[in-house]
């Protein structure tokens, strides 16, 4: 619990050590944190790999950004639909100009979309590999149709050119770190949600499940319906961190929802660790902040480097950072223990 608030610590004072874009990005990752662990919850303990995850996360950051739009534009048709062609804001659009309207389906339409595909799936007994094409295919079905309905969404440009929010500018240094507050507040709460989660007996189910589905379906538990709950839960945290994300960087295209997002989402967990809640999360913020330094210091070469570093971890490290970390402390141990003085006793 040490280390747990000595990291909380280390947040909040982050704006007093970081400059303004240092600490913007370090929000954005923050934000990320949070999809990792939802899918953590859903791969790491439950056994379900999904690739589909960017969609949950997008959905989120697309509510989020149509309030943000329809403010900027003083409640005016947005820039992107008059380019298009028409000529009244979408019946659909209108009851996103409430915040509170937003932040709600920010997080309801991907627990719902999540509850509609865990139903047909996990009833069916659609697991594994089945399971992950379904969800990539989900990805690709959702940006096609974002992008095809540019006068509605923004199409490949997706929405962007936010200025306040809730009167507040964007722009202001003292609304970012506002932003970025409330941004380490969410994290800690989804943290605190998610370890109450993975101690209680619903968590214990979760982890037999993933053990052996069989043997729990055999014992009287029912475990689609576990797999709906966790799963629904999942993309509801990922919603949330969409919403975050918008805030950070003012921008929500379908190419940050795609494939490729998914993929890097699952990578962020099994490289920090999976199955270890705060390895997602440490997972997730490394990584990101690895990206940003590749990119910036050898911007022709970054890739590799990065490559280079999932190839290491995967091949090397099977459980992670978390995992490598578990080896020395366990290390350490041995060698106090075996240092350690006998005490002999003189025979009776």
């Amino acid at each position: 619990m040490a280390g747990y608030a000595a990291a909380a610590v280390a947040l909040f004072a982050a704006p007093m050590f970081l400059s303004d874009f240092r600490l913007n990005l370090l929000a954005k990752f923050l934000a990320f944190a949070i999809v990792a662990l939802g899918l953590d919850l859903i791969w790491g303990y439950t056994g379900i790999l999904s690739l589909g995850h960017g969609i949950f996360f997008g959905i989120g950051a697309y509510a989020m950004a149509m309030y943000l739009k329809l403010e900027a534009s003083g409640g005016r048709l947005p820039d992107f639909m008059g380019w298009s062609g028409l000529k009244e804001l979408p019946l659909f659009w209108q009851p996103f100009s409430s915040f509170g309207f937003a932040v709600a389906m920010g997080i309801v339409m991907p627990a719902l979309l999540a509850l509609f595909l865990g139903f047909f799936t996990f009833r069916n007994r659609i697991r594994g590999v089945y399971f992950t094409i379904l969800t990539q295919a989900l990805v690709i079905i959702t940006t096609t149709l974002l992008v095809g309905q540019q006068a509605f969404t923004g199409g490949t440009n997706g929405v962007t050119g936010f200025s306040k929010i809730l009167g507040a500018s964007l722009a202001s240094p003292d609304t970012k770190r506002m932003l970025y507050f409330v941004t380490v507040l969410v994290l800690i709460a989804v943290f605190v949600a998610c370890r109450y989660i993975v101690g209680s007996r619903f968590g214990k189910v979760l982890r037999a499940i993933r053990d052996g589905e069989n043997r729990v379906r055999f014992i009287g538990y029912n475990p689609a319906m576990y797999q709906m709950v966790i799963f629904t839960l999942s993309a509801a945290f990922a919603g949330i961190a969409g919403m975050l994300f918008v805030l950070h960087v003012g921008i929500i295209s379908p190419s940050m929802m795609g494939i490729v997002p998914s993929i890097e989402m699952v990578l962020w967990v099994a490289i920090g660790g999976r199955g270890t809640l705060i390895g997602a999360a440490m997972g997730a913020v490394l990584l990101n902040w690895a990206k940003s330094e590749f990119s910036t210091s050898y911007p022709e070469g970054w890739t590799y480097f990065l490559g280079a570093m999932f190839v290491i971890v995967v091949v090397f490290l099977p459980n992670g950072l978390t995992g490598l970390l578990g080896k020395i402390k366990l290390g350490k141990k041995r060698r106090v223990t075996k240092n350690e003085p006998t005490i002999e006793y003189p025979a009776m």
